[in-house]
């Protein structure tokens, strides 16, 4: 957690003083009111919904000790005899965010921890939750917390690291050129994970050499001393490895990789079970997590974990009670006996694909139900992809298909023109009209996935799945 005194705050921000000590001590920072802990620093972020300038009699009724504003002297009146009233620091800069990234980067040049990034098309979530599961058997962890991958999130999470902080573990999401770049250049990682390359944001990047490209900008700010993880089996690893300046481990399945998985099986539940094979050593690893796509996840975890010296049973350890982020694969049974797999995080064609077949490979009482929204971003490539989903949902046996949205109509016809039984296929335009679908398709025993772009909201859904109408 950062600690500094105000002056000190004030210089690396680039700000101006304009009430309080500047000598008093600052433990922390939060962008939220509600999360302000005593002695903390409280950014007021502009908003669309909320301005953080409209909360600072919360922020300092939970005890800041400094406040980061934007707004000029006569919108500050109030807070200025306010803040003199209880010995509050009230700091102005040009832009909070370039404020908040620049306290980020300077902490950053104070932790000696190993920094490890992680980017890529699909799993970058799910791989991190595995780091965070295997690395804190036996070292004190710092991560991304939900969604903060962005120009905002990489720095609060560099923010909460500490001197007691063994493993900092930053995913970094992107948009478009440069943007991982700094991201980089705020955290310094030591380490950089690129779990494949798809076809996400090609509407914004144009092709997957692109999209390669942007997320190669995190292999570039790896150190020479440092390490790079590749998955040797995606079809862009070669062009990555080229990138870096520091040694290269792949994992995979295939035998060039110094870690990979062998012997893999897939139980009733579709949670994989595999031979992890390390340089030195195999042993035995079953994942908790259904879908045999998280082998890979999985993987990346394990070759940074044996780098960082750890035991490969503490390893699998790590790997084996590794229960998922919200709503990325989460499998539950409900009061009623429906078993539901929510993963309506995020989608795109490659992990629509792996959780098709993560249904397709589970086993039950009932039929298997996929519930598919709209994949989004994917610019020339949406019509044939949505069609393309659909030809591999019917292919895989799924017994009913539920579409959610109008690009989704495509998924449904794709699936009827490989042979899907018209009755089977229903396509819906919003999620509410796909819950009174499901409300009468449904019985206990059906295995049901969930999954969409996060526009869709399709939790919609899953929550009509738990209480359906009555």
């Amino acid at each position: 957690m950062l600690t500094l005194p105000v002056d000190k705050l004030v210089s690396i921000v680039g700000g101006e003083l304009l009430a309080g000590s500047p000598d008093a001590m600052v433990n922390g920072v939060a962008i939220d009111s509600r999360e302000v802990e005593p002695g903390g620093a409280f950014f007021a972020l502009p908003g669309g919904r909320t301005d953080g300038h409209e909360h600072f009699g919360e922020a300092v009724e939970a005890g800041a000790r400094a406040l980061i504003v934007t707004r000029p002297d006569a919108d500050l009146a109030e807070l200025m005899e306010a803040a003199r009233r209880r010995g509050v620091a009230v700091v102005r800069v040009p832009d909070t965010l370039a404020a908040i990234q620049r306290l980020a980067t300077f902490h950053r040049s104070r932790l000696f921890c190993p920094v490890i990034g992680v980017t890529g098309s699909t799993g970058k979530t799910t791989t991190k939750e595995y780091l965070v599961s295997v690395l804190g058997t036996c070292r004190k962890v710092v991560a991304t917390a939900g969604n903060r991958n962005n120009e905002l999130g990489v720095p609060l999470t560099v923010l909460e690291a500490g001197a007691d902080t063994d493993v900092l573990v930053v995913e970094m999401a992107m948009r478009g050129t440069g943007e991982i770049a700094e991201l980089a250049r705020i955290a310094s990682p030591t380490m950089g994970i690129v779990t494949n390359i798809g076809v996400s944001h090609i509407e914004l990047l144009g092709s997957q050499e692109a999209i390669a490209s942007a997320k190669g900008e995190l292999i570039e700010a790896i150190p020479a001393d440092g390490t790079v993880f590749l998955n040797g089996d995606d079809a862009f690893s070669s062009r990555l490895a080229t990138k870096s300046s520091a040694p290269v481990v792949r994992y995979g399945l295939s035998e060039a990789c110094e870690v990979r998985a062998e012997e893999i099986t897939v139980d009733a539940a579709s949670l994989a079970h595999f031979s992890l094979v390390l340089p030195q050593v195999r042993v035995s690893v079953q994942l908790s997590v259904p879908g045999r796509h998280n082998v890979y996840n999985a993987l990346a975890a394990a070759a940074v974990a044996d780098a960082l010296g750890f035991d490969p049973f503490d390893i699998a350890a790590g790997l084996s009670v590794m229960t998922g982020a919200d709503m990325r694969m989460q499998a539950f049974v409900t009061a009623s006996g429906i078993h539901v797999i929510n993963d309506a995080y995020n989608a795109n064609p490659a992990s629509m694909r792996a959780a098709v077949d993560t249904l397709a490979e589970m086993r039950a009482e009932g039929r298997t139900v996929a519930v598919l929204g709209d994949m989004a971003e994917l610019g020339s490539l949406t019509e044939l992809a949505h069609f393309q989903l659909g030809e591999h949902v019917a292919r895989a046996g799924i017994g009913v298909l539920v579409t959610v949205g109008e690009r989704a109509r495509r998924v449904a016809e794709g699936a009827r023109a490989v042979g899907m039984d018209s009755s089977l296929v229903r396509p819906c335009v919003t999620a509410e009209e796909a819950s009174e679908v499901l409300d009468d398709t449904l019985e206990p025993g059906d295995i049901v996935l969930v999954k969409a772009s996060r526009v869709m909201r399709l939790e919609r859904v899953v929550e009509g799945i738990v209480e359906p109408r009555v």
